[in-house]
């Protein structure tokens, strides 16, 4: 049996992270911040060539300690998988996107966990964050380390530990958010939950690695229908014409069986869109079913294009035809004070619009260009409300000012919360 570096001392710890994008690198951080060793591999020159630069979108914390890590030798980036060998855990962090016809794309992953298999030596704790499928972490890792001879929690030790980072809310740190850790053996589950609490002293044990898989696609399966009633009941209040956010508001004073889901233009990100697809596909692979879950994401699939839709009612409201209509979208990210365009509904909603031969623009800080369809978007530096016949609130960034969106003769909000604009419609 291999002795884990874990049983000798909490205090000498060393990890790599493997995949350095919005998980890896905060992870990373995290880690360095409590006195590991951190190696931190990437595929992508670019990437590491930015994060050496000190230039990735982070909250300020984290920019503070990318600072002091960039200086610190403790912290270091490689491209060379071989290099794995050298941590006492290792916690793959890579993506797990869907492709156009909403299936998981698992190349990245299956990817990833080959090169830690193969440079897996004995002692060393495995931790997959990406979320997948329920059957993941023993199928991509623990199968393939035991076809090498390893023996799982006496050899090397093997857990899921969903991620549960928020990218651009400063409130959400990763200390305190608890982690949910599951091993393929119990001493897999110690050994990942003494890594994990270098991140967070809140570890939640449950009994089996695919028990954690399973709670983070219920995590995201609930939150997406949710939204998708939120959404809906955003449509009821327009129909009695009521505010949807003073109904939401109002129900959330219950101290018990209501939790606060507020509409918007659409969900983004790579979690909600995603993750509950991961589940729906498996299920179908089993003959299962889950139609709650399977509506919710067709209705939050259609949102983008009923946002579009009212944008047409609107301008036909007003006597204006959407071809030639001239447009700019408030905020193109999928959420506020980020720059990340994952699956953000502005996307799809621009490009219906620019479709129906309207004259789209767009203005958003923190994301310059836009390229959809072959075709570039520049951001508005400067936009005057009376440039156009109308403005949709598609995401509001924290410290921008927006005082010419009253100027704009029609204003239709998506984020039903600007209210800036007095004479502004809600979607």
């Amino acid at each position: 049996m291999a002795e884990s570096p874990l049983s000798k001392t909490e205090g000498l710890i060393s990890v790599a992270i493997v995949g350095m994008g919005y998980v890896g690198l905060p992870t990373a951080l995290g880690l360095h911040a409590d006195g590991a060793r951190v190696l931190g591999l990437d595929t992508s020159a670019d990437r590491r060539e930015s994060i050496l630069a000190g230039e990735p979108d982070l909250v300020e914390a984290d920019l503070a300690r990318l600072a002091l890590a960039r200086r610190d030798n403790r912290f270091d980036l490689t491209g060379d998988p071989a290099r794995l060998a050298e941590a006492d855990a290792v916690i793959i962090c890579v993506p797990t996107p869907l492709d156009r016809y909403l299936t998981p794309d698992l190349g990245p992953l299956r990817s990833a966990c080959r090169s830690v298999v193969e440079h897996t030596r004995p002692g060393q704790t495995l931790i997959l964050t990406s979320t997948s499928y329920v059957g993941t972490t023993r199928e991509m890792l623990a199968e393939p380390l035991r076809k090498r001879g390893l023996v799982l929690g006496e050899d090397v030790f093997v857990a899921f530990s969903p991620e549960r980072i928020d990218p651009g809310v400063a409130e959400h740190t990763q200390q305190s958010t608890p982690r949910v850790v599951g091993g393929c053996t119990p001493a897999c589950s110690d050994h990942a939950r003494r890594v994990l609490e270098k991140l967070t002293p809140l570890v939640h044990e449950v009994s089996s690695a695919e028990t954690a898989e399973l709670t983070k696609l219920y995590e995201n399966s609930f939150r997406a229908v949710n939204i998708a009633l939120a959404n809906e009941f955003a449509g009821i209040c327009s129909t009695l014409e009521l505010d949807p956010i003073e109904v939401t508001r109002a129900a959330a004073t219950k101290p018990y069986g209501f939790m606060s889901f507020y509409p918007g233009p659409g969900v983004g990100g790579h979690c909600i869109p995603c993750d509950p697809h991961y589940l729906l596909w498996q299920l179908r692979e089993a003959h299962g079913d889950a139609p709650l879950i399977s509506q919710a994401m067709t209705s939050i699939a259609h949102r983008p294009g009923q946002v579009a839709d009212r944008v047409t009612a609107t301008l036909s409201a007003a006597g204006r035809g959407v071809a030639g209509a001239r447009i700019v979208v408030a905020g193109v990210t999928y959420k506020p004070g980020v720059r990340d365009l994952r699956e953000s509904s502005a996307l799809e909603i621009i490009e219906r619009l620019a479709a129906g031969g309207a004259k789209v623009e767009y203005h958003d800080p923190l994301v310059p260009e836009l390229k959809l369809g072959g075709r570039s978007f520049q951001s508005n530096p400067d936009p005057h409300g009376t440039d156009f016949d109308l403005v949709l609130i598609h995401t509001v960034h924290p410290g921008q000012s927006y005082d010419w969106i009253e100027h704009c003769p029609l204003v239709l909000d998506a984020t039903y919360t600007f209210d800036a604009a007095t004479h502004r419609e809600l979607v």
